[in-house]
């Protein structure tokens, strides 16, 4: 079997969730006998291009026709069974769909986000939870906000590239949902059922790490992250001897330091290297994962699970799911994204150490590299025995 995975990996000023999650999956495949052919591009690259290339890039989203040709080539050099698409935004473009399409090979995507009709992703703006393009066509709320990196310009190429592939999406030949919740925003968005299948991430496994003490945050320090809620819940709660560590980087980056020089029981650790955050992993004995947005999947969550380590979320996005909060078993708690409820959820995790001991059955019976890989090549094989 051999596969193309193609992916336009965020920059690395932006840790992402996504990028370690592609790699893992990469490396996981080859070891499995899978032949993988990468087709990566990295938003690190529009620094060095050339004046003429960066001109070019406003309209990349759209289509990339160089980014294209190159695929093209790589095809039919390669012939390849699928094409595994990641995040095409902004070097790929979506129209790697069609490209893969014209040669006969067909398409596979992970969804990571809500970038398929939310210019941004996240179905959040100004602090909230925001839906205001969903379900449209033209994205014109998303450019009256500049909701794509902060331009209404930049916006309105991406509104363009939503509405002009709404038709290249619903011809994605498989669409691999990390949650059940996640399949159904893609039925909310004119995905067929047929289309569908749901396969959460993994992480590589640590092995067994003896637990730590207190509680680590590792997230980019942005609003919906809520490293706010965070520390406001922090301020509430009662617990003597424990210590909050946070990991990251980010606009939040003065509130945090701030919240550390007052408090002795608020580490701020700055923006960590992999093994540096292993390390603040290993010193702790529950992760915090307090999105006030409905974050997909997030990884934090999953490595905590597979470290042994109790998990405090809100319930938005898929963090309840990670900790199985109701679960027979559950491996941490997930509270409304309030202060007073995450003070409480901080508290009862402190005080109950069967969360820390349900952690790696859930990790080794869901989110395991052996149990998520076994899926993914079910959805391959069932693909390409389709053709």
């Amino acid at each position: 079997m051999k596969i193309v995975i193609a992916h336009n990996r965020y920059s690395s000023a932006q840790p992402s969730g996504e990028n370690t999650i592609v790699d893992y999956e990469i490396g996981a495949l080859r070891e499995a006998g899978v032949e993988v052919v990468p087709f990566l591009r990295s938003s690190d690259e529009i620094a060095s291009l050339p004046a003429h290339k960066k001109a070019a890039l406003a309209v990349s989203p759209i289509h990339a026709a160089g980014t294209q040709r190159e695929l093209a080539a790589l095809l039919e050099r390669e012939r390849p069974d699928l094409l595994h698409l990641h995040n095409p935004y902004p070097l790929l473009s979506p129209s790697v769909v069609g490209t893969a399409h014209e040669h006969g090979v067909k398409v596979v995507q992970t969804i990571h986000n809500y970038r398929h009709d939310c210019m941004n992703g996240l179905y959040f703006r100004d602090g909230h939870d925001c839906r205001d393009c969903h379900g449209k066509r033209w994205n014109r709320p998303g450019v009256q906000h500049a909701c794509y990196r902060g331009s209404r310009a930049q916006s309105a190429v991406m509104a363009v590239a939503l509405g002009v592939h709404q038709g290249t999406w619903r011809g994605v030949d498989r669409f691999i949902a990390l949650t059940d919740a996640m399949a159904e925003y893609l039925r909310s968005i004119g995905i067929r059922d047929e289309q569908i299948r749901v396969k959460p991430n993994a992480v590589a496994d640590p092995g067994v790490v003896p637990l730590g003490e207190g509680f680590l945050f590792g997230a980019r320090l942005v609003p919906e992250k809520g490293v706010a809620l965070l520390l406001d819940a922090w301020r509430r709660a009662d617990l003597p001897g424990q210590v909050l560590r946070i990991a990251g980087d980010g606009p939040l980056r003065s509130l945090v330091e701030s919240a550390a020089a007052e408090r002795d029981d608020i580490v701020y650790l700055g923006q960590l290297e992999p093994a540096e955050r292993d390390a603040a992993l290993a010193a702790s004995a529950a992760v915090v994962v307090p999105s006030i947005w409905q974050d997909i999947l997030p990884t934090t969550g999953i490595e905590a699970l597979a470290a042994g380590r109790a998990i405090v979320a809100t319930r938005m996005g898929g963090a309840p799911f990670i900790a199985g909060a109701d679960t027979a078993a559950p491996a941490g708690v997930a509270v409304e994204p309030d202060a007073e409820a995450l003070a409480s959820g901080l508290e009862a995790v402190a005080k109950d150490p069967s969360y820390a001991a349900n952690a790696r059955a859930r990790y080794e019976s869901v989110f395991a590299p052996e149990v998520t890989l076994r899926r993914l090549i079910e959805i391959y094989e069932e693909l390409i025995a389709a053709a």
